[in-house]
């Protein structure tokens, strides 16, 4: 018997489903992202022998002491966000066995030590992601998307031809070929393709009247991905996603300013922001999950794994920035001490942190608030 709205309530039960597993993953992921940051900072100042009082799970107000070891209390708070780590004498030098009696480059190793432990987790969240969808093979070029209207589809170029040769010459990465197809503009240009083992003579006339982003020929090319013989063999590529994330990151305000980028690209998301990213990610994952269960052959997407790489990537860069009261601010004073062997005075830099902490804590504000306001349109490919 089909009870009417059956299917919508259904629809709803999913839906509801899907927001709560977004909520308990976006609430895990945000307090490992930030504690593996803290614990980086908690790690190297024990290794260097300075005492820490306190290392806190969740944002105060206090729950609970967990417990005690080697002098730090391991603390349980109320708000699930993230953690942090308080260092003995932080910011007073009169403080023996603190933070800021220590010499400078261990205070230089401490901080630089949190961002680092960010870095490395997205290169093994990225090292899990390819052990799941496999390490390009770099030996073989593929044509990964075809435009149904351009020379490359008229000339009967397939998705999924692995390119060999172009005007007789053997390729074997993007930039190769997309020389030989701009030396080739609106002139035939022989190509030679392997299809399901079969090698294939094809000719294509790149047209020099289509738009760039389009590209002259109308194809995507690619690597085609493989199963990894191990583990360790996807650290590489890992360590190099993990560099193009943050060098992407980097270059983001200097390509803003070039125009090569859009200032909404640039614009910054608070937790909100992050949410409603988070909540697509998993659901896109989820469905093509149950899409590919369904065994149509299509491939589930790992959304969610590769933004929670981006998040981890994006708090080391962003802690990096010398902007006061930030790791970053903190290490911009501890530089000139290493170099002129003269250390700021610490009353001073104290106020430069905590007025920097001020307007940090502004800036999160109106970012948190424009999420609201003004949404940022992110809609995942």
């Amino acid at each position: 018997m089909c009870l009417p709205g059956g299917g919508q309530g259904m629809q709803r039960h999913s839906t509801m489903t899907i927001s709560f597993l977004s909520g308990i993953l976006f609430v895990l992921v945000f307090a490992v992202v930030v504690l593996i940051h803290e614990f980086g900072h908690f790690l190297v100042a024990r290794l260097f022998g300075v005492e820490v009082e306190e290392f806190g799970i969740g944002i105060p107000p206090r729950i609970l002491t967990l417990f005690h070891w080697k002098g730090t209390a391991f603390t349980l708070n109320w708000l699930p966000f993230g953690g942090f780590v308080r260092p003995k004498g932080e910011n007073d030098p009169s403080v023996p066995g603190g933070l800021a009696a220590s010499p400078a480059g261990v205070r230089l190793a401490v901080l630089l030590a949190g961002p680092v432990m960010n870095l490395l987790l997205g290169v093994l969240v990225y090292s899990i992601l390819f052990s799941q969808i496999g390490i390009p093979d770099f030996d073989h070029l593929v044509i990964s998307e075809v435009d149904p209207n351009s020379p490359a589809a008229s000339a009967g170029i397939r998705e999924g031809d692995i390119v060999l040769k172009a005007a007789g010459q053997m390729v074997h990465t993007p930039d190769e070929l997309r020389e030989i197809i701009l030396a080739h503009l609106d002139q035939p240009l022989p190509l030679t393709v392997e299809r399901e083992g079969e090698i294939i003579e094809l000719t294509a006339t790149p047209s020099s009247k289509r738009p760039e982003e389009i590209g002259a020929l109308g194809i995507v090319m690619g690597y085609p991905l493989v199963p990894p013989p191990s583990w360790l063999s996807t650290l590489p590529i890992s360590v190099d996603a993990t560099i193009q994330q943050a060098y992407t990151l980097v270059a983001l305000p200097a390509r803003i300013l070039r125009g090569t980028a859009s200032p909404e690209e640039g614009r910054l998301i608070g937790l909100k922001g992050i949410w409603d990213i988070f909540r697509q990610a998993v659901g896109r994952d989820v469905e093509s999950r149950a899409v590919s269960a369904a065994a149509t052959g299509e491939e589930p997407t790992h959304f969610t794994l590769n933004l929670i790489a981006m998040l981890t990537i994006t708090l080391g860069v962003f802690n990096l920035v010398p902007l006061p009261a930030l790791d970053g601010g903190r290490i911009l004073f501890v530089l000139p001490e290493i170099v002129f062997r003269k250390r700021v005075p610490p009353r001073f830099e104290n106020v430069v942190h905590a007025i920097g902490l001020a307007l940090l804590l502004a800036l999160m504000l109106y970012i948190n608030v424009m999420d609201f306001i003004n949404p940022a349109q992110i809609t995942l490919p």
